[in-house]
Protein backbone atom coordinates (compact mmCIF):
# COMPACT_ATOMS: atom_id res chain seq x y z
CA UNK A 1 0.00 0.00 0.00
CA UNK A 2 1.19 3.51 -0.76
CA UNK A 3 -0.83 5.76 1.53
CA UNK A 4 1.50 8.70 0.92
CA UNK A 5 1.05 8.49 -2.86
CA UNK A 6 -2.70 8.01 -2.50
CA UNK A 7 -2.99 10.99 -0.15
CA UNK A 8 -0.77 13.11 -2.37
CA UNK A 9 -2.98 12.38 -5.38
CA UNK A 10 -6.14 13.25 -3.46
CA UNK A 11 -4.52 16.41 -2.11
CA UNK A 12 -3.57 17.43 -5.65
CA UNK A 13 -7.09 16.68 -6.89
CA UNK A 14 -8.42 18.91 -4.13
CA UNK A 15 -6.04 21.80 -4.75
CA UNK A 16 -4.95 21.78 -8.41
CA UNK A 17 -7.60 22.78 -10.95
CA UNK A 18 -5.57 21.31 -13.83
CA UNK A 19 -5.24 17.91 -12.11
CA UNK A 20 -8.96 17.93 -11.33
CA UNK A 21 -9.84 18.75 -14.94
CA UNK A 22 -7.53 16.05 -16.27
CA UNK A 23 -8.95 13.49 -13.81
CA UNK A 24 -12.45 14.11 -15.15
CA UNK A 25 -11.39 13.21 -18.72
CA UNK A 26 -8.39 10.91 -18.20
CA UNK A 27 -8.42 9.10 -14.88
CA UNK A 28 -5.87 6.54 -16.02
CA UNK A 29 -3.45 9.28 -17.07
CA UNK A 30 -3.66 10.99 -13.70
CA UNK A 31 -3.40 7.73 -11.74
CA UNK A 32 -0.35 6.65 -13.73
CA UNK A 33 1.60 9.60 -12.30
CA UNK A 34 1.40 8.07 -8.79
CA UNK A 35 2.68 4.77 -7.38
CA UNK A 36 -0.62 3.20 -6.36
CA UNK A 37 -1.60 -0.36 -5.60
CA UNK A 38 -4.28 -2.02 -7.72
CA UNK A 39 -6.65 -1.78 -4.74
CA UNK A 40 -6.04 1.97 -4.38
CA UNK A 41 -6.47 2.51 -8.12
CA UNK A 42 -9.76 0.59 -8.11
CA UNK A 43 -11.04 2.52 -5.07
CA UNK A 44 -10.35 5.81 -6.85
CA UNK A 45 -11.91 4.78 -10.15
CA UNK A 46 -15.00 3.43 -8.39
CA UNK A 47 -15.16 6.39 -5.95
CA UNK A 48 -15.21 3.84 -3.13
CA UNK A 49 -15.11 6.20 -0.16
CA UNK A 50 -15.39 3.34 2.32
CA UNK A 51 -12.34 1.55 0.95
CA UNK A 52 -10.32 4.75 0.70
CA UNK A 53 -11.14 5.42 4.35
CA UNK A 54 -10.13 1.90 5.39
CA UNK A 55 -6.90 2.29 3.42
CA UNK A 56 -6.10 5.20 5.72
CA UNK A 57 -6.93 8.36 3.77
CA UNK A 58 -7.41 11.30 6.12
CA UNK A 59 -11.03 12.41 6.35
CA UNK A 60 -10.15 16.05 5.63
CA UNK A 61 -8.67 15.03 2.29
CA UNK A 62 -11.27 12.37 1.59
CA UNK A 63 -14.28 14.65 2.08
CA UNK A 64 -13.11 16.88 -0.78
CA UNK A 65 -12.75 13.86 -3.06
CA UNK A 66 -16.27 12.78 -2.08
CA UNK A 67 -17.56 16.23 -3.01
CA UNK A 68 -15.71 16.04 -6.34
CA UNK A 69 -17.53 12.75 -6.95
CA UNK A 70 -20.90 14.35 -6.13
CA UNK A 71 -21.34 12.48 -2.84
CA UNK A 72 -23.43 14.33 -0.28
CA UNK A 73 -22.12 14.81 3.28
CA UNK A 74 -24.53 12.34 4.92
CA UNK A 75 -23.74 9.70 2.29
CA UNK A 76 -20.00 10.34 2.68
CA UNK A 77 -20.19 9.63 6.41
CA UNK A 78 -22.30 6.53 5.83
CA UNK A 79 -19.93 5.24 3.16
CA UNK A 80 -17.04 5.44 5.64
CA UNK A 81 -19.06 3.44 8.18
CA UNK A 82 -20.04 0.93 5.51
CA UNK A 83 -16.41 0.65 4.44
CA UNK A 84 -15.37 -0.49 7.90
CA UNK A 85 -18.16 -3.07 7.92
CA UNK A 86 -17.24 -4.33 4.45
CA UNK A 87 -13.41 -4.14 4.50
CA UNK A 88 -12.56 -4.29 8.20
CA UNK A 89 -10.77 -1.78 10.43
CA UNK A 90 -8.75 1.13 9.10
CA UNK A 91 -5.39 -0.29 8.00
CA UNK A 92 -3.07 2.72 8.16
CA UNK A 93 -2.80 6.36 9.11
CA UNK A 94 -4.13 8.28 12.07
CA UNK A 95 -7.49 6.51 12.15
CA UNK A 96 -5.77 3.12 12.50
CA UNK A 97 -3.98 4.47 15.57
CA UNK A 98 -7.25 5.75 16.99
CA UNK A 99 -8.95 2.40 16.40
CA UNK A 100 -6.16 0.55 18.22
CA UNK A 101 -6.36 2.94 21.16
CA UNK A 102 -10.17 2.63 21.30
CA UNK A 103 -9.90 -1.17 21.33
CA UNK A 104 -7.40 -1.10 24.22
CA UNK A 105 -9.63 1.24 26.22
CA UNK A 106 -12.64 -0.95 25.55
CA UNK A 107 -10.71 -4.08 26.52
CA UNK A 108 -11.13 -5.69 23.09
Amino acid sequence: MSLYQLSKLLYNLNRDVAVKAQFRVDQDGVLAAYRLSDEERRALIESDIGLLYVLGVNGQILMHFAALCGIEWHDYLQQMRDGVKRYGPVRAGIYAMTTAIDEKVAGV
